[in-house]
């Protein structure tokens, strides 16, 4: 029985080295084919060598992936040393126990351009594919420019080519802003007709994002979060923070905090919010938009809904300024439009914002400047008493469009006890210079919110903008700068609206 035994064992090895002799797997022309299939590439290994203990497999060096035939376009990939490691059971089972791809190099040609990879479901099951220490540039489109370049410095998938999907851990360096990321997941199984409808899920980390690398702005950045979908539809869920952000133009380091849920298009990198709320001081701001491709425009442009709700002015305004402290502290309320289009011009410049703003409560942090505030108010009303306390603006509201650095104002108004205000015209967030005009309501003589030399000279006027049955109306401009701002009647009459009721 024992003898039958081993007969019947000696049996079956002799068919299987048979079997394997006219069916190895490991030869050089079925690596090829093999490869050649699942990457629809033209496949070139320049050394090869097969490998029968203590394990089957093979050893390929120089191996070269084209797409087409033609050995004078660039190839699409390149691997200095790629291992493969088998299993006896696997020999029938088509099953790989590991691929270890050293030196990898991956060249993706600019949309549009050339012939498109397509990537297919191999009827071979890899336990396990390594390949660390990767390169993966895009190619810029414009000839002469460096390529996108990812680094990728850890990168597992097992379960490949099975009917489930593959699990993936990586960890590579982002190049803009250059920082780390590292994730985990899930991937397929691969569409092959429809790559877009590929499944992916995971979570990520981002850590030390340099955002100095965007004109305007500075600070690093981490971010976690998890995600869902198909390639073409991805669902994000996750959080930033910035602990020293800054926009260069200012003097203020703050720290930012957001959460988010976008969907992003990972055929092609769009981005869209939905919403995000943006977190500083004690200010949250809500955006919802698209940082996405424009048919026949280079780059991304950014186009974001942004509304904040009884938040402080000084905060927003401390983003900008270069002052110690913001020129007005309130509550704030807008909902403003935001283009960042893709332009090589600094961020002031290339920003466009345009809606509609108010500020209630507001004081402005200039000593002097309040207290000539305070001055005017108690002579719009009739009152010589300086002891009256601090007057405050209130219901500071208007209309905003913001372009190459000036902000043009409509229906600007405001009001102190005793005044109302109403002005159009311009203030450059670069120079700091301002221009506006409009008119002037009081509740007393028009002298009567002057002192000195000035008040003599305006009741003078009195008769002039006298309004029944008492104030005056008069025409009034704001001129100079932020830091020396100038006062004054608006004798030209430039362009003035006219006085609505508050």
């Amino acid at each position: 029985m024992l003898a039958g035994a081993v007969v019947w064992i000696a049996t079956i090895v002799a068919i299987a080295l048979v079997f394997l002799t006219f069916h190895w797997p490991f030869s050089q022309a079925e690596v090829t084919q093999d490869l050649e299939d699942a990457s629809s590439s033209a496949v070139e290994i320049k050394h090869f060598r097969s490998q029968y203990f203590p394990h089957p497999g093979c050893v390929a060096e120089s191996v070269t992936f084209r797409l087409g035939s033609d050995k004078g376009t660039p190839p699409l990939i390149t691997i200095e040393k790629l291992t493969v490691q088998g299993s006896f059971l696997g020999l029938f089972t088509k099953h790989v126990t590991r691929i270890r791809a050293e030196g990898m190099h991956v060249n993706i040609p600019p949309p549009g351009t050339g012939e498109k990879f397509h990537a297919k479901r191999s009827e071979i099951t890899v336990d396990e594919l390594v390949a660390d220490e990767s390169i993966l540039d895009f190619a810029a489109r414009e000839a002469g420019k460096q390529p996108t370049r990812f680094a990728i410095y850890k990168c597992t998938f097992r379960n490949v080519g099975a009917t489930g999907p593959m699990s993936y851990q990586v960890a590579l360096t982002n190049p803009k802003p250059p920082g780390e990321i590292s994730a985990t997941g899930q991937f397929g199984p691969w569409r092959e007709n429809n790559a877009g409808q590929t499944p992916v899920s995971g979570n990520y980390l981002f850590q030390n994002a340099d955002l100095g690398v965007f004109r305007g702005i500075s600070g690093m950045l981490s971010s976690k979060g998890k995600f869902q979908g198909v390639l073409d539809h991805i669902e994000i869920q996750g959080a930033t923070n910035v602990p020293e952000f800054k926009v260069t133009s200012s003097s203020h380091k703050v720290q930012l905090e957001t959460q988010f849920h976008a969907f992003v298009n990972a055929t092609n990198g769009d981005t869209f919010l939905q919403p995000a709320y943006a977190h500083f001081w004690r200010t949250t701001v809500v955006s919802a938009g698209s940082i996405a491709g424009i048919s026949g425009q280079k780059g991304k442009t950014t186009a974001l809904d942004l509304a904040a709700k009884d938040g402080r002015i000084q905060d927003v305004l401390r983003l900008f300024v270069k002052t110690e402290r913001a020129p007005m502290t309130g509550v704030t309320s807008f909902k403003l439009k935001a283009l960042i289009p893709p332009e090589k011009r600094p961020f002031l410049r290339k920003v466009e914002l345009q809606g509609d703003f108010g500020i209630d409560a507001g004081n402005f942090t200039r000593t002097d400047t309040q207290e000539n505030v305070n001055r005017f108010s108690q002579g719009a009303r009739g009152e010589d008493d300086d002891t009256d306390p601090e007057s405050v603006l209130s219901d500071l509201k208007g209309h905003v469009v913001l372009k190459d650095g000036t902000a043009t104002f409509s229906n600007l108004s405001f009001s102190v006890p005793g005044a109302f205000a109403q002005f159009h015209g311009t203030y450059s967030i670069i120079t700091e210079k301002i221009d506006l005009h409009g008119i002037l309501r009081t509740d007393a003589k028009l002298s009567k919110t002057a002192h000195g030399v000035k008040a003599l000279l305006l009741k003078v006027l009195d008769p002039f903008f006298k309004k029944k049955p008492a104030g005056s109306l008069v025409p009034v401009k704001i001129t100079g700068t932020y830091q020396n701002p100038s006062f004054g009647l608006d004798l030209a009459g430039k362009n003035r609206p006219r006085a609505s009721g508050k």
